[in-house]
């Protein structure tokens, strides 16, 4: 038998809104991820509902007891608000499902719980309480399936993609999330439907991927991208990583390097307080597509050796056009590309002494991203030759701490030349132009190779640039 949560696990809010909409006459549960996560022994802050009231009667009962009220989602017969620290959200019983050709649902609203369970999307998601009294209502085995940690869906899985593909992304951020299985036959139809995720809009997609990518399991929900083919459509990159080897070229698996260089940086993650708190989705993501620059630049020697030369900066431009088509803001985007950019920049130096000159370039080049950078670096050592990672860690360790000893005695994290561009102008009699510019380069070059050589030294050192360069 089920063990029910006890009334204490739910948050106060949902059981005094339960209380409310009986007294109105209507039903209310709570129902999908939230009851879920309570069987799981997760929190739940953001709280889901499903009623027989329809929006019109869900704003006449919660008007005056919540603190906020939005109707954004009416039109889908969702109405939102929050009371103290919970957010809640009400939906009318409803059926929704994706004209072919459309991006978005058409909604129609049901009459019943159960047929409102037998909408969506995964069995361990339609599962109810009902309100106030926690009368379990699990028509499709969501428990079993929970406790099995298999991922299934209510009907058929064609079905149910047919009504929202998107679901198909939905499977495999599970599979990361929650470290479940995904049934064969869901498997099966994920396969056959994958180009049907191509009318989801990339708005929505995107969301699906950095949930995925943020996951305890993000390995597992990738790969099942990858191996169903809806990677082909949403992510093409990271299957491309797949290169084919033949006995006179060899190489180590591109895309099993990328996946392990992916958990091994989530790995190096910090906690909240840290510099990088996890789960940090720009590290996460630059390491699974560091290497995507790879397949356009793979060339053989005729000694059998493979080379990629500048597959970083390939690799670069190609993460920051696939995340702009998947609509990412332009943060991110920087981010992710120039730590793809950057991820062999440790490599270049060889085994030659970091000079001050060098580390005071490498942690201007890497700006905000140092903190990721290093992390990135080292999660992309995964040789089985634990000499060769030794000696890598190490000489790293020695870079960090370089770092450190510099950062002691200068503002590393702002490194700019000591004139500004007021004063180049006033020392040079020029007006505001490509000079400037042109002066303030050579000072930088100049901070970044000496150090700090005081005002006066950097006024003489720009007069005599300018007596040989204008």
């Amino acid at each position: 038998m089920t063990q029910l949560p006890d009334a204490h696990a739910i948050h106060p809010a949902a059981l005094d809104l339960g209380r409310r909409f009986a007294a109105a006459g209507h039903e209310l549960s709570l129902v999908g991820g939230p009851v879920r996560d309570l069987f799981l022994g997760r929190p739940a802050l953001d709280l889901d509902f499903t009623t027989d009231a329809t929006p019109d009667e869900t704003l006449a009962v919660v008007t005056g007891w919540a603190d906020a009220v939005w109707e954004i989602g009416r039109a889908f017969g969702t109405i939102g608000m929050r009371r103290g620290d919970a957010q809640l959200e009400v939906t009318t019983y409803r059926a929704e499902a994706y004209d072919p050709g459309s991006r978005k649902p058409q909604v129609a609203f049901g009459d019943s719980l159960e047929d409102d369970l037998y909408r969506r999307d995964f069995t361990i998601n339609a599962m109810a309480l009902r309100l106030p009294d926690l009368e379990l209502v699990d028509p499709h085995g969501g428990i079993k399936d929970l406790h099995a940690r298999a991922l299934r869906t209510p009907g058929t899985p064609e079905d149910s993609f047919s009504d929202d593909p998107l679901r198909m992304m939905r499977a495999a951020r599970f599979a990361s999330q929650l470290d479940v299985e995904v049934a064969p036959e869901v498997r099966e139809a994920m396969t056959g439907m994958a180009e049907r995720i191509g009318i989801v809009s990339a708005e929505r997609v995107r969301e699906e991927l950095v949930k995925l990518v943020c996951g305890v399991r993000p390995r597992r929900g990738v790969d099942l991208l990858v191996s169903t083919g809806l990677a082909d459509v949403v992510l093409p990159e990271v299957p491309a990583l797949r290169l084919e080897t033949d006995e006179h070229h060899r190489h180590k698996d591109v895309y099993q390097h990328s996946l392990t260089v992916m958990e091994q940086a989530a790995a190096l993650e910090t906690g909240p307080e840290g510099p990088v708190p996890g789960p940090d989705f720009p590290l996460r993501f630059a390491a699974l597509m560091h290497d995507i620059g790879k397949p356009a630049t793979r060339r053989f020697g005729t000694d059998g050796a493979v080379t990629f030369r500048h597959h970083e900066t390939v690799g670069a431009k190609l993460t920051a056009k696939r995340m702009r088509a998947l609509r990412f803001d332009n943060d991110t985007t920087r981010t992710v590309s120039r730590l793809v950019e950057l991820h062999m920049r440790f490599y270049g130096y060889g085994d030659a002494e970091w000079t001050d000159s060098a580390v005071r370039r490498y942690v201007r080049d890497a700006g905000e991203c140092l903190e990721r950078l290093h992390r990135l670096t080292r999660a992309d050592v995964t040789s089985r030759n634990r000499r060769k990672v030794n000696r890598l860690s190490a000489a790293y360790d020695d870079l960090e701490a370089r770092i450190a000893e510099l950062s002691a005695r200068e503002e590393l994290d702002a490194v700019r030349p000591e004139l500004d561009g007021e004063r180049i102008m006033a020392v040079l009699g020029v007006p505001p132009g490509p000079v400037v510019g042109r002066a303030y380069r050579f000072l930088l070059e100049l901070r970044l190779d000496e150090g700090e050589l005081g005002a006066e030294e950097a006024e003489r050192r720009l007069r005599a640039w300018a007596a040989d360069a204008l």
